[in-house]
């Protein structure tokens, strides 16, 4: 009897009953992607602005490898050694909802780990493994990834050898991993540095703005206000970043590659 009410209950969840239209969005990287806004001495202070409330369309994929209604911090059990904050996925999903309401359900797998390099990003690693097999599992209910949402190089700032490597990196990185999700002209949107680590700042920018690729769009976060430590978006900052990705994943169009 419990389980026929449990499978009446999962048939009733809003990510079983899109028949199919599922919108599958990795978000990678590290700590500005999976959230420190509103974190400050290691201690978040639980504000969730509106345009980050939670929303019975838009998931996220928990640790445990189940869906969930989201909810912010997005990133708690993922990148859990660090107190997480906001972070510009939430945003991002009820900005696309917002603006195309019939995209269908939103499940959001986040993936992004504090003070990680590239390097700790590439094949065969524990962080693009574990990115993997969570997006891997988003799947098996059906749906389409519909992109990739990377934030990251602040780590690459620090030595000369990783800024200058950097451009190579990263693109075997995006070329990786739509060849191992079998999707070659996967939507990746990048974000192009706002804040630094280290002295070489300038020259990972250039290998993010400078990047052509087909279906990769950098969105620049320059400019967007940073937290009092000077390395972590705002609040504000996250909601507006999530609000430029949004924009930059409606311009790909309706087309599911």
């Amino acid at each position: 009897m419990l389980r026929y009410i449990f499978l009446i209950l999962l048939a009733a969840h809003p990510f079983c009953t899109t028949n199919g239209n599922k919108n599958i969005f990795i978000l990678a990287g590290q700590s500005n992607m999976s959230g420190r806004g509103g974190v400050v001495n290691n201690k978040w202070d639980e504000y969730i602005p509106p345009e980050c409330q939670s929303n019975p369309s838009i998931l996220r994929l928990t640790a445990e490898l189940l869906w969930e209604e989201a909810k912010e911090p997005m990133h708690q059990d993922i990148d859990y050694y660090a107190v997480c904050g906001i972070g510009p996925g939430m945003s991002f999903a009820n900005s696309v909802l917002k603006n195309d309401p019939k995209i269908g359900v939103i499940g959001l797998v986040p993936c992004a780990v504090g003070s990680t390099n590239i390097s700790q990003w590439s094949k065969g690693s524990f962080n693009y493994n574990q990115m993997l097999n969570r997006t891997e599992t988003a799947l098996q209910g059906g749906g389409t990834v519909r992109a990739l949402l990377w934030y990251q190089g602040e780590s690459d700032t620090l030595e000369f050898e990783d800024a200058k490597l950097y451009n190579s990196r990263l693109l075997k990185f995006f070329t990786d991993m739509r060849n191992d999700l079998h999707a070659p002209f996967l939507p990746i949107i990048q974000v192009a540095l706002a804040t630094t680590l280290g002295h070489y700042k300038e020259i990972i920018r250039e290998a993010q703005l400078g990047i052509h690729l087909r279906n990769v769009k950098t969105v620049d976060a320059n400019g967007l206000k940073v937290g009092p430590d000077f390395v972590h978006l705002s609040t504000p900052a996250e909601v507006q970043l999530g609000q430029m990705l949004a924009n930059a994943f409606l311009k790909f169009g309706s087309q599911k590659e």
